[in-house]
């Protein structure tokens, strides 16, 4: 069975979906009516701009975003999903691809996204670090113990968890973590704390304007970061994807469960190969690739 796996912010980089757009019409339809959707050019920044200037949130997100899902729409009758699943930012390409949401509702619904969790990202001071080398649970446990806000934010494979919160907490379970024998234990060049519960203020604007979002049956299963299992329930997906920002990514469960769905072949649709890398920690024996453009 065919899985097509979705990636979220950090696969971006300049001139990112210029190959897109100078190979298919379809594609430049799609950009051209995103610079409208977004009410600015997009594209430039995209195609032209600096590594500094794809970073802001604001931008970062609406283009990874972009380049998925417009990339999963010229490849035509080639992109046959049996199931679905994005990373964090991913679900919601996911989610277009599979035709849960309309391409407009949803390049609308990633924009109010990334502005909410860029306010929530100024009204604390905040961040991430990558923990490499532990168990979860051993992370766990040290989050729970360290006093502040810090929690397991993103399952991304087998020794690889991804922690959020508030700064000293942030290095504290650090600190605490080498000391439990991890590998590394490394704050990241991110602007908050994604997944934990100082984003509870964008979860309050974003389920808002998902609330008033058509979600429709999708044409197949959707592997939820929240869930980590089969979704069809446009009800369900609305409630998952609310539930989201606060909630930890369950990739390597998600995962876990498409393959013992039947999953056996895994297309990464989106810039970068970072899904795929991931893949391969997580279970060496299925096949995982990135989409190409057809000829």
């Amino acid at each position: 069975m065919n899985a097509y796996i979705f990636p979220g912010q950090g696969a971006q980089f300049s001139g990112m979906g210029l190959d897109l757009f100078e190979a298919s019409g379809l594609a430049q339809d799609y950009f051209h009516k995103a610079n409208d959707i977004l009410g600015f050019a997009i594209t430039d920044i995209m195609f032209e701009g600096e590594a500094e200037d794809l970073k802001q949130t604001k931008v970062t997100q609406p283009a990874i975003f972009l380049h998925s899902v417009i990339l999963s729409k010229v490849l035509g009758d080639a992109f046959q999903p049996d199931m679905v699943a994005g990373h964090s930012l991913g679900e919601l390409s996911a989610l277009v691809a599979n035709g849960t949401l309309g391409f407009e509702d949803g390049l609308k619904l990633v924009s109010q996204r990334a502005l909410a969790m860029q306010k929530a990202c100024e009204m604390q001071p905040s961040t991430m670090a990558a923990v490499l080398g532990l168990e979860d649970q051993v992370v766990e446990d040290v989050c729970a113990a360290t006093e502040g806000i810090v929690v397991a934010a993103n399952y991304n494979c087998p020794g690889q968890l991804v922690i959020s919160g508030d700064i000293p907490a942030i290095e504290a379970a650090c600190e605490t973590l080498k000391e439990k024998g991890a590998r590394r234990a490394l704050v990241l060049p991110v602007g908050g704390a994604f997944h934990s519960p100082l984003m509870e203020p964008a979860r309050e604007e974003l389920a808002a304007a998902i609330e008033n979002t058509t979600f429709n049956t999708p044409k197949c299963p959707i592997y939820q970061n929240v869930s980590t299992t089969a979704i069809t329930d446009p009800k369900l997906i609305k409630e998952n994807l609310m539930a989201q920002l606060t909630a930890p990514v369950k990739w390597t469960q998600s995962i876990q469960h498409m393959i013992a769905d039947g999953a056996t072949n895994f297309t990464e649709v989106g810039p970068g190969k970072v899904l795929q890398g991931l893949m391969r920690k997580i279970d060496r024996n299925v096949t995982a690739n990135g989409a190409a453009l057809p000829e």
